[in-house]
């Protein structure tokens, strides 16, 4: 069995064994003050008058948690916003005196009137004090399940907020996606209609890949990649021998946890700051390795430059959509734990370097082998 006061539910023996304490501290006290004067009673005596007062305060401590909650005062506190809760202290106060000398009356041997007139003199102050102890502290517990409950509320709210956010990244690479290789796929049907349809077929394979991880914001490196290989299927129909792509996977980070669809607009940004603007031919290289506890990824172009050396992605202009989404990500995804941003390499080109908490993720791999170099 159990007592409730507010939202806090106590066990019986331990609610009343609390109580007890305090009858017990307040027998002591009152047997001590009156040994100052000389005259005392019997241990029991005081023990017997403090249990009968502090018990009729544990019968009435729930009601005035109910009261307490339906009366609240709310700040500033001033005298006449003290409402309802001045008079009721005073009755619920009254209440306990009444009580007190109804059931010291079996006790004592003496009338009613009489143990009324002892209780009020004795024991009304204490237990004025008494009743507006236990308003405290019945809203000192509601404000703490009140902040308890706002933190949780906050966090939920925040986290709903984050993917929320990342949701809508995602939703701008892909469209930004599409548009670049449809276009393609529109330029190519007038040169050639067969590697146009196959391309089509490979961007249908390509989505169906993706809506198959759609759920997640994370993959394995090894699913990222047999996305990315579709992806670049798809780009070197398109520029044929201008266009060759090599990857060094080292092993061990096959199974990393990377952000799905990570990797393909930078290597889109690659491509089309590289022969997509310049004439020539270009290599596109992505190499992953893992560093102790920190994923390093790197895109590599051959054939196209930067305006400034070592520019962190996110925090100047002309890096495009498909850039500054991705450091976006990264920044909801991992925090200050990722970063991402371009380099110049020799004799020319540029190179994408991302960092990642190097973390496994547990998934069914039923995606193709990766061939690593």
């Amino acid at each position: 069995m159990k007592v409730r006061l507010g939202s806090t539910q106590i066990g019986l023996a331990r609610y009343v064994g609390l109580w007890t304490i305090v009858a017990v501290v307040f027998a002591v006290q009152r047997h001590l003050q009156d040994d100052l004067t000389g005259h005392t009673w019997g241990a029991l005596d005081y023990l017997r008058w403090s249990l009968i007062q502090w018990y009729t305060w544990a019968a009435l401590a729930p009601l005035i948690f109910r009261l307490a909650a339906r009366y609240p005062i709310r700040p500033p506190v001033r005298l006449r916003g003290l409402g309802m809760q001045l008079p009721l202290s005073l009755g619920v106060t009254m209440l306990a005196q009444v009580v007190g000398a109804f059931v010291s009356m079996f006790t004592e041997g003496n009338s009613l009137g009489e143990q009324l007139n002892q209780f009020v003199g004795q024991h009304f102050a204490t237990g004025l004090l008494t009743y507006w102890a236990l308003f405290a502290i019945q809203q000192a517990m509601h404000y703490h399940d009140e902040k308890t409950r706002r933190d949780v509320e906050a966090s939920r709210l925040a986290t709903e907020l984050a993917q929320s956010r990342l949701q809508a990244l995602k939703s701008q690479l892909q469209p930004h996606f599409l548009f670049n290789t449809l276009h393609a796929i529109a330029t190519l049907l007038k040169e050639d209609a067969l590697s146009a349809e196959d391309m089509l077929l490979r961007l249908s394979d390509l989505l169906r890949a993706f809506l198959e991880d759609y759920d997640g914001q994370e993959i394995s490196l090894r699913r990222e990649l047999v996305l990315l290989d579709l992806y670049l299927g798809i780009q070197q129909m398109r520029f044929k021998d201008r266009l060759t792509t090599r990857i060094y996977v080292a092993p061990d980070t096959l199974d990393c946890a990377v952000p799905s669809l990570i990797l393909q607009p930078i290597v889109e940004n690659a491509i089309r700051h590289g022969i997509g603007e310049r004439l020539g031919v270009d290599c596109v290289e992505i190499e992953s390795r893992r560093d102790g506890d920190t994923l390093r990824i790197e895109v590599r172009n051959r054939n196209s430059t930067l305006e400034k050396e070592g520019q962190a992605i996110g925090k100047s202009a002309g890096h495009g959509i498909g850039l500054s989404n991705t450091a976006l990500r990264l920044r909801e995804l991992y925090g200050d734990a990722a970063q991402v941003r371009l380099d110049m390499i020799w004799p020319e080109g540029v190179v994408c370097r991302i960092e990642l908490p190097y973390r496994d993720i547990e998934e069914i791999d039923d995606a193709p082998e990766v061939v690593t170099a």
